[in-house]
């Protein structure tokens, strides 16, 4: 199973990007779906995640009022829209389905990942 994260990039602080992870239909079909991201020498964490059916997310702290997760399911596509980019934002970021329809925080909770995308702000 081949999940496709792209979208990542160089931006100045401040800026923004839209990741996308798509996803084959069996794939995608009713399973929640998250990002989550690794910085350099730190341990992977979770940046936000959305239920199969779209209408309930969830975000890290540290990215709350600044990220929107959404997603289109006649696409199999799912986005992280990322605004006010701050250097600590930099790292790659991993898209990843839920086993179940329902999205959580723990990465044990996923069981398909996509091979990542490198996000880069400048200060």
């Amino acid at each position: 199973v081949q999940l496709q994260a792209s979208g990542g990039g160089l931006v100045q602080a401040g800026g923004s990007l839209r990741l996308s992870c798509a996803a084959p239909g069996r794939t995608f079909s009713n399973h929640a779906m998250g990002w989550f991201r690794q910085a350099p020498g730190k341990e992977r964490e979770f940046v936000a995640g959305i239920s199969w059916s779209g209408g309930n997310t969830g975000y890290a702290d540290s990215v709350k009022g600044r990220f929107t997760i959404s997603r289109d399911n006649d696409k199999n596509t799912v986005y992280l829209q990322m605004n006010s980019l701050k250097p600590e934002d930099m790292a790659v970021y991993y898209c990843a389905r839920s086993r179940n329809s329902y999205f959580n925080t723990r990465s044990n909770d996923y069981d398909y990942w996509g091979q990542g995308t490198l996000v880069t702000v400048s200060s």
